[in-house]
C-alpha cells in the first residue's frame, strides 16, 4: 500500500461524510426558495468562489491558460456535478438521507465496476470478480431494508 493510501482513504469517509451533509443543507436552500435549480446554481456558485479562490491562492492560477487545448468533452465533469447536486437536493426531502445516500453509492459501485473493468478514462484494468459484484448486491439489500 503506497504510503499516502491511509490519507486518501481518511479523505474519502470524509468525502462520503460530506456528502450526507450536503444533501439535506442543498435540500433545505431548496425549500427556502422554492427552485430546484435556483438552489442548485446557488450551491453550485460557492463552490466554485471557494475553489477559484483556492486556485489562485495556491498559485495555480496560470494553469487555466491549458484549458483552450484540452478536448472539450473534459469539461462534462461540471456537468455530472451540477446533475448530482439537483437530483440529491430534490430526492432527499422524497426519499431521506440514508435512501438518497445508498442509492447514490449502489450508482457509484456499479458505474466503477463498468469503468474498472474497461479501464476507462485511462484506468487501470480491474476484472469484476465475485467478490466485487457481491458489493453491489449487499448494497442493493441495504437500500431495500433503509426503506422497510
Amino acid at each position: 500500500m503506497p504510503p499516502t493510501a491511509p490519507i486518501a482513504m481518511g479523505l474519502m469517509v470524509a468525502a462520503g461524510v460530506v456528502i450526507a451533509v450536503q444533501a439535506p443543507i442543498n435540500a433545505a436552500l431548496y425549500r427556502g426558495l422554492g427552485s430546484p435549480i435556483a438552489a442548485a446554481t446557488i450551491s453550485f456558485g460557492v463552490g466554485f468562489l471557494l475553489l477559484l479562490l483556492c486556485t489562485i491562492l495556491f498559485g495555480d492560477a496560470h494553469t487555466f491558460t491549458a484549458l483552450p487545448s484540452l478536448p472539450s468533452w473534459l469539461l462534462v465533469g461540471g456537468a455530472l456535478g451540477a446533475f448530482f447536486v439537483f437530483s440529491a437536493l430534490w430526492s432527499v426531502p422524497v426519499l431521506g438521507v440514508l435512501t438518497v445516500t445508498g442509492l447514490v453509492v449502489l450508482g457509484q459501485i456499479g458505474a466503477a465496476l463498468v469503468l474498472d473493468h474497461y479501464g476507462a478514462f485511462g484506468l487501470t484494468v480491474r476484472e469484476i470478480s465475485p467478490t466485487r459484484l457481491l458489493s453491489g448486491v449487499l448494497l442493493v439489500a441495504g437500500v431495500i431494508l433503509s426503506r422497510l
